[in-house]
């Protein structure tokens, strides 16, 4: 199981679109506070569907708690402030995909103490950002590539991939 974290996520909608894609992959989703929004907010839920019963959430009201519970996982860390891009990445069962908030990213101070652990989606020159929702989709599902790619026993929806 990949696990996708958002840390302190700001757009009801984009964690909603988020909660579809983890349900959708199979992967667990943290939710690290403090949250912009409320999870049980009608944007939020419109944007999951009816997805949030089978979501596999957990939440946590600060990095600090968060980094305390998985401090021996294994990190990857997506930022547009840094070069590595995410393709040379060897995802395992397990990692954990970080994703920061919105308007700010993850803190710089983060990233800076595990600077083997960032990782980018490239984009064209004069490009800030791609939305957090598409940006969580490139990266996951990459991950869940190359899961399958090592391992036939991994399957989605009750299909087995091989």
């Amino acid at each position: 199981m990949l696990h996708v974290v958002l840390v302190e996520p700001e757009i009801p909608q984009n964690t909603g679109n988020i909660a579809r894609l983890c349900v959708a992959a199979g992967a667990r989703l943290h939710l690290v506070g403090p949250l912009g929004f409320s999870i049980d907010g009608k944007e939020a839920r419109r944007a999951g569907m009816d997805y949030w019963d089978r979501l596999d959430l957990v939440t946590w009201g600060s990095l600090e708690e968060f980094l305390s519970a998985n401090g021996k996982s294994r990190f990857w860390l997506l930022s547009s402030k840094v070069v590595r891009p995410y393709w040379d990445a060897q995802i395992q069962d397990g990692d954990m995909l970080v994703f920061g908030r919105e308007s700010k990213g993850l803190p710089a101070s983060f990233l800076a103490a595990r600077p083997e652990s960032c990782l980018t989606i490239p984009m064209s020159e004069g490009t800030r950002s791609i939305n957090l929702a598409t940006s969580v989709g490139i990266v996951l599902y990459d991950g869940v590539r190359q899961l399958n790619a090592s391992s036939a026993k991994i399957s989605l929806a009750g299909v087995r991939v091989e």
